[in-house]
C-alpha cells in the first residue's frame, strides 16, 4: 500500500430559502396534469396504478420545487422474474435539479405478481415552464433472474442492477453456506453485523482540502489499481476487453476511525487485455456521516467493481472482500429478520 497521490476533499454549502407551499392533487390516482406514467409498449411490464400520497409542490423565487412521496404499482406482465426496476423521474430535461431517478433492487417477482416502487425525490422546475404534466415516470430498465435486461438504459441502469443482482445472488450463496455451518445463531450474528456496519455519505462540490490516498491490492480482480510516480494506473489482467471500472473508497477521519463509503461512480474505460492506462479519480469528494461533514485525513481505493465489454460483471467473492457498507441484499434480508424473525429469514434465503 501507498500513499504518494492526493485527492481533493470537497465541502458544501445549503442556503435557506423562504418557501410558499402549494399542494398537489392528493387523489389516489394521479390526474395527468400532475404525474405521467410512462411504460413501452413492449415493456414487460404494465401499469397498475400510482398514487401522490403526501406529494407536495413549493415556490422559491422563479422554480417549482417538487416533494414527491409517491409510489408506482405495476405487474410483472413478462415470463421471467423480476429481480430489480429503475425508474427514471423528470419534472424538466434541462433544468439543473430537474430529473432523477429511482430504483428498487432485491426483488424477487414472478410473472403476473403486482408489486410497488416508491419514488421519494426532489425535482426542481421554472414555475412558467410549458403546460403538460408537471412530472413524467418513465421506466428506465427491468432486470430479470438471467440477468437479462430490458429498457432504454438511459442512467446505465443495466450495469448498476448487475451489478446489484450478482452481488445477491453472491450473498445468498454466503448466508446460505453461514446457516449451514453456523446454525441460526451464527446466520442472526453474520447478518445483524453486516447490517450495524457503518458508512460515510459522500457528496460533490468544490474542492477545499488535500488528503493522502492509498491503495489497496485485491488480488482476484480482473483490473489491477497501483501507485505510480505519475499517478494511479489501471492494469487489464483479465483476456477480456474491460469498458468500467468502480472503486470502493474508505475514508479515515482525523481522528483515526474508518468507515466505507457510500457508492461513488465509476470510471468509463477501453482497457484490452494487457493493457495498462492512466486513472484519475474523482477529485470532489465531500463526505458525511449523520448527516455531518467528515474532517478527512486520508482515503484508501480499491477495486469493487468492473464491467466487461460484453456485459459480464465481475465483484468480489465474499473472501475477497475489503471493509464496505451491506449491499441492497444485505438491508433486505436485515429487514426481513428484523420484522419477521430467523425463521421467516431462512425461508427467503432458501426460496431461491
Amino acid at each position: 500500500m501507498s500513499s504518494v497521490n492526493k485527492l481533493f476533499v470537497a465541502s458544501a454549502l445549503v442556503l435557506p430559502l423562504m418557501a410558499q407551499e402549494i399542494a398537489l392533487d392528493p387523489a389516489s390516482t394521479v390526474p395527468a396534469s400532475s404525474v405521467k406514467v410512462e411504460l413501452p409498449s413492449d415493456s414487460p411490464l404494465t401499469l397498475i396504478g400510482s398514487a401522490m400520497g403526501e406529494s407536495r409542490a413549493t415556490t422559491r423565487g422563479g422554480a417549482l420545487v417538487l416533494d414527491l412521496h409517491m409510489s408506482v404499482t405495476l405487474r410483472n406482465a413478462g415470463f421471467r422474474r423480476v429481480r430489480g426496476v429503475t425508474l427514471l423521474v423528470t419534472a424538466q430535461e434541462q433544468a439543473p435539479g430537474g430529473k432523477g431517478s429511482v430504483a428498487r433492487p432485491s426483488m424477487d417477482v414472478p410473472p403476473s405478481q403486482e408489486f410497488t416502487v416508491p419514488i421519494d425525490i426532489r425535482l426542481v422546475r421554472p414555475v412558467q415552464a410549458g403546460g403538460g404534466p408537471l412530472v413524467r415516470v418513465q421506466l428506465d430498465g427491468v432486470i430479470f433472474d438471467d440477468l437479462s435486461f430490458f429498457g432504454p438504459n438511459k442512467l446505465n441502469s443495466q450495469r448498476t442492477m448487475t451489478f446489484w443482482e450478482t452481488e445477491a445472488q453472491r450473498d445468498r450463496a454466503y448466508y446460505r453456506r453461514v446457516l449451514q455451518a453456523k446454525g441460526e445463531k451464527g446466520l442472526r450474528d453474520e447478518i445483524l453485523s453486516r447490517a450495524a456496519r457503518e458508512s460515510v455519505a459522500v457528496n460533490r462540490g468544490a474542492p477545499s482540502d488535500r488528503v493522502a490516498l492509498a491503495v489497496l491490492a485485491t488480488p482476484s480482480a480482473p483490473v489491477e489499481v497501483s501507485d505510480t510516480p505519475n499517478g494511479l494506473q489501471l492494469v487489464n489482467r483479465s483476456r477480456r476487453p474491460v469498458r468500467y471500472v468502480e472503486m470502493g473508497w474508505i475514508v479515515k477521519d482525523r481522528e483515526g476511525h474508518t468507515y466505507p463509503s457510500t457508492p461513488v461512480a465509476g470510471t468509463p474505460v477501453a482497457l484490452a487485455p494487457g493493457e495498462k492506462s492512466k486513472f484519475t479519480p474523482d477529485t470532489a469528494l465531500a463526505f458525511s456521516r449523520g448527516g455531518k461533514p467528515v474532517e478527512t485525513q486520508a482515503l484508501t481505493g480499491f477495486v469493487k467493481h468492473v464491467e466487461f465489454n460484453d456485459g459480464r460483471v465481475w465483484v468480489p467473492a465474499r473472501e475477497d472482500m475489503h471493509p464496505m457498507p451491506p449491499s441492497p441484499e444485505e438491508q433486505r434480508l436485515a429487514d426481513v429478520y428484523t420484522k419477521k424473525g430467523i425463521a421467516a429469514l431462512m425461508a427467503d434465503l432458501n426460496r431461491y
